[in-house]
């Protein structure tokens, strides 16, 4: 069972900081699914002590991606195929699993005989479900998903046409276009807020959230996070240490802010600026982390493991695990002990997560990517490497 379960964790190319960044992010992203396992009263434990574990993967994602971005439009030539062939690694890391899940909930839609219609679930595949509209509740993490998608898909064609047709500096176009999506986003949002009224956390949490075109400017503060790394490389490294502290006192403060109820879920901040501060807050944590290169130990290897697994524990949790798993199985006709119950659910909730994400990851997405990497798909795109 052991060797069925091992993970290879031993990687020179990554960066033991980031692992850390992306543990944590999966990590509250997991608690906070967890709690609707668990008894209401200890629901302030997550108000207290649970963030944006979303947020914290956007920022992530785009100071990863943006690094990539600007080092391949600065070192290569600027074509269709250097485009085509950028898409080709981004689908084939983001996409097996999640049509993986996907199919896998379509199964077990059938399987409960749950009556979700086609016409429901069609827009999943072109990643259209939340593009203008609330997100349906069929496969509720794919939200996220949409956002990254999109942004794969219009950022480097805005930059491919910026530098290819009207012959912008590369380290302009990064600026201007990070700025552009920066401030367009959080106008939207502005005239958004004014057209709609917001009645309920669910109502927010559904138009400003979970939609695409609210959500892009999160990826986009780590594409300048990317941009000052790359051009300012001095300054990321000088000030890494006041940039942390500085990140973490503006999570604490508006958590605080929150539990403590001076900031409403319909206020104009949280439905405007809240995901502008967090992202901000994650981005400043990025020249520390960024630079912690290594690290050694049971910790590390428990967050190396968590880092490689994150995905496919996000794609399982909860639609999988919790609501076509442990929510399917009639816990009241097997024990009578509430207590019982509550921890063999939120045990199996974890450990299924995990193991689940383990055999995916190494069994399937790890071939996934090998194959992407082979001669056989190489030789028809651009070497990226």
């Amino acid at each position: 069972m052991k060797k069925l379960l091992s993970v290879n964790i031993h990687n020179k190319k990554r960066i033991y900081g980031l692992d850390i960044l992306r543990a944590i992010a999966i990590l509250f992203v997991v608690i906070e699914h967890g709690k609707h396992l668990l008894p209401s009263r200890l629901n302030i434990l997550h108000e207290i002590f649970v963030f944006d574990g979303v947020t914290i993967f956007f920022v992530l994602s785009g100071f990863l991606i943006g690094g990539i971005l600007i080092k391949l439009f600065e070192t290569k030539k600027p074509s269709k195929k250097l485009l085509l062939s950028f898409w080709l690694r981004r689908w084939f890391r983001t996409l097996p699993n999640y049509f993986l899940i996907l199919l896998t909930l379509l199964g077990f839609n059938w399987l409960y005989n749950d009556g979700i219609k086609i016409s429901e679930v069609k827009r999943y595949f072109i990643f259209s479900q939340n593009l203008f509209y609330e997100h349906p509740n069929f496969f509720p993490e794919a939200w996220s998903l949409s956002i990254e998608e999109w942004f794969y898909l219009i950022i480097p064609i805005i930059i491919f046409f910026l530098i290819n047709f009207l012959k912008v500096k590369t380290k302009q176009t990064f600026l201007i276009t990070t700025i552009f999506f920066l401030v367009i986003v959080i106008l939207f949002r502005l005239f958004k807020y004014t057209q709609i009224e917001i009645n309920s956390i669910y109502e927010w949490d559904k138009l400003f959230r979970k939609q695409v075109i609210t959500r892009l400017d999160s990826i986009m503060y780590g594409v300048l996070s990317a941009f000052i790394n790359y051009y300012s490389k001095t300054f990321w490294v000088k000030h890494k240490n006041s940039f942390l502290l500085i990140g973490i006192l503006i999570f604490i403060i508006t958590k605080v802010l929150f539990v403590t109820k001076v900031i409403s879920f319909n206020s104009l901040y949280n439905s405007i600026f809240s995901f502008s501060i967090t992202s901000i807050a994650t981005a400043l944590l990025l020249p520390y982390l960024s630079n912690l290169k290594s690290g050694s130990g049971r910790i590390h290897s428990t967050i190396t493991l968590i880092s490689l697994i994150s995905y496919s524990m996000y794609l399982l949790n909860f639609s999988v695990v919790q609501l076509n798993i442990i929510n399917k199985i009639s816990w009241m006709s097997l024990f009578e002990n509430i207590y019982i119950i509550v921890f063999l659910k939120y045990f199996m909730y974890w450990g299924i997560t995990i193991i689940g994400s383990i055999i995916i990851y190494k069994y399937y997405e790890v071939p996934t990517t090998k194959f992407r990497d082979s001669k056989r798909i190489k030789k028809y795109f651009y070497n990226l490497d």
